[in-house]
């Protein structure tokens, strides 16, 4: 009878506080994941992941401790360490998705000169050959990890080193046994469906199909045409079920490694798509592309603002693309998914030298991520995301970038209603209304209004498309009605100074004709509401009630309706 394992997740939420249990799972990653979203979301100042060994005979679980990570010293006295045990205590842990990245990190700099992942590393017997031959590489990368492990576990930073070289030796002379023995198989002579028909009953299928695929892939001279490699053996894969499973995955997990990282997704995007030199925005927007499948698409294809910011893929990109779009590969795209999320969570900007454009891009990627939510992020998380970038468009350094220095006041109050629409959280919108609420109370709005060359009928129509903006830009009816008010009164100190009402009044036209431009003036669609509409509506009520009114509006239906229309708004009102 084999042991029973699971996975236990302790959390310390204060300096000085008891470590509590947060979660069990039996599946290790999934621990691991969520200990790091709990000290990113300020959940916890500490996370622990202890390793739960049920024994068969005497019933009593062995813990052992694989993660930690933040204060883990919580101001109190350490009580006697029981698990002593590093992260990785056999050569299978160094094959898990956290150990990969722990290596990639600790090794960068050797992964970085021979353009290799993690994954590579761990299947290819001749760049361990290189690895051992650098000599200070790997034990420069066993100090860097055995330092802050020795002094979380309280153990000597030489014993903790000793235990570490140890499971490196077995790891390589598992690798190299294989290799000696020809277990690992030789995809090219072979093809890669024979060799995954062939493994897929094999207990270490995984293994020896990964040691393939690194293979396989090693002649690559860049990333993208690495990337390339694999989706050549994708194509390859086997058609039976369990074969084809078995195959898969083992491509997607270098596949990930290499998108996950930010040299390969440039490489991927640079040589094949139109993000090359891009900027953060291009960049972000053709990611999403990549990932977001039939959704995003579909979304291009009906919304103008998005299938502008999109870029083409081509080449390798659009071939990866295409499998994205199925079923397959769900790790690469959550790969991708993150990598837009941690950018869009970040301070860069999207569009360094064009605010206006950053808002078109931001609506779009909020459109596109919002689109294929679910299927590569939960929702929580983009909202989250995009009202943690919406901050950064509301600092003062935007702002005037935004606005620049040629703008009208007008123009510069319709911007920052574009900017209010566009940004997500209850507290930006606040902010949204407060630069706004500056800009319209300001007496140089009043001014160039009032004083600018455009027609008396001009500004109250620009007025009343303000006024329509605003409460279509998602503010509260609290930061807008005020607004909207203010814009009414600097329409009506228009109308008094054009005298613009009594002229249509007095105006040699036919009557129906008068009513209907004082009733358009009335409901808010040629000026504003407030003092124009108000005086707009009592004249026009004046009008139609006059006796000789009678015979020419009953000639004149469309003015009816718009009578009618009034009428109703008036008594919703």
């Amino acid at each position: 009878m084999s042991d029973q394992v699971h996975y236990e997740l302790f959390v310390r939420r204060k300096p000085g506080a008891q470590w509590t249990l947060d979660m069990a799972t039996e599946v290790r990653t999934h621990a691991l994941q969520t200990a790091e979203e709990a000290l990113e979301q300020g959940r916890a100042i500490a996370v622990r992941v202890s390793k739960e060994t049920l024994d068969p005979e005497t019933r009593e679980y062995k813990s052992i401790s694989i993660f930690t990570k933040g204060q883990v010293d919580g101001g109190k006295p350490k009580k006697v360490q029981e698990d002593l045990e590093p992260l990785c205590v056999q050569p299978a842990d160094l094959y898990t998705a956290h150990a990969r990245d722990r290596i990639g990190r600790l090794l960068e700099g050797f992964l970085e000169r021979h353009h290799a992942t993690p994954f590579e590393l761990l299947h290819r017997p001749d760049l361990v050959e290189k690895l051992e031959a650098s000599g200070t590489d790997l034990q420069h990368a066993l100090q860097k990890i055995a330092i802050p492990e020795a002094e979380a576990r309280g153990m000597s930073v030489h014993e903790l080193i000793r235990t570490f070289q140890g499971l490196v030796e077995r790891t390589v002379a598992n690798l190299m046994k294989a290799f000696k023995k020809g277990d690992l198989p030789d995809l090219d002579k072979e093809g890669f469906a024979r060799a995954a028909e062939r493994l897929a009953i094999d207990p270490d299928r995984a293994f020896l199909l990964g040691a393939g695929v690194a293979a396989s892939i090693a002649p690559g001279k860049n990333w993208s045409e690495k990337l390339a490699r694999l989706l050549d053996l994708a194509d390859a894969a086997p058609t039976e079920p369990k074969a084809r499973a078995a195959a898969l995955a083992a491509i997607e997990t270098p596949l990930a490694e290499i998108i996950g990282s930010k040299a390969g997704m440039a490489d991927l995007l640079g040589a094949d798509s139109a993000g090359g030199d891009a900027d953060l925005g291009t960049t972000l927007a053709a990611m999403t592309r990549l990932a977001g499948g039939a959704q995003v698409e579909g979304l291009i294809r009906v919304e103008a603002g998005v299938r502008n910011c999109m870029p083409e893929l081509n080449g390798t990109a659009k071939r990866l693309c295409d499998w994205l779009s199925g079923e397959e590969f769900p790790a690469v795209r959550m790969s991708i998914a993150q990598r837009v999320l941690k950018e869009l969570n970040g301070v860069r900007r999207l569009k360094p030298a064009d605010a206006e454009a950053e808002i078109e891009f931001l609506r779009a990627l909020a459109m596109s991520l919002t689109a294929a939510a679910g299927r590569i992020l939960p929702p929580e998380d983009i909202t989250s995301a995009f009202t943690t970038r919406s901050k950064t468009l509301l600092n003062g350094e935007f702002i005037e970038a935004l606005l620049g220095r040629d703008r009208s006041s007008r123009e510069e109050v319709q911007m920052l209603i574009r900017l209010a629409e566009n940004v997500m959280g209850a507290v930006n919108k606040r902010t949204a209304a407060r630069w706004l609420s500056a800009n319209v109370l300001a007496l140089r709005f009043e001014r160039e209004l009032r004083q600018g060359p455009d027609s008396a009928a001009a500004k109250l129509a620009a007025l009343a498309a303000l006024q329509r903006s605003l409460v279509r830009s998602g503010l509260v009816v609290e930061d807008y009605e005020p607004l909207c008010a203010r814009l009414g009164e600097v329409g009506g100190m228009i109308e008094i100074d054009a005298r613009l009402v009594a002229m249509l009044v007095r105006a040699p036209a036919p009557l129906p004709q008068k009513i209907s431009v004082l009733i358009k003036l009335a409901m808010g669609e040629a000026g504003p509401t407030g003092p124009v509409a108000d005086k707009a509506r009592i004249e026009a009520m004046k009008l139609a009630r006059a006796p000789e009114a009678r015979e020419e509006l009953a000639n004149s239906p469309e003015t009816m309706e718009l009578l009618k229309g009034m009428f109703q708004q008036k008594a919703a009102a």
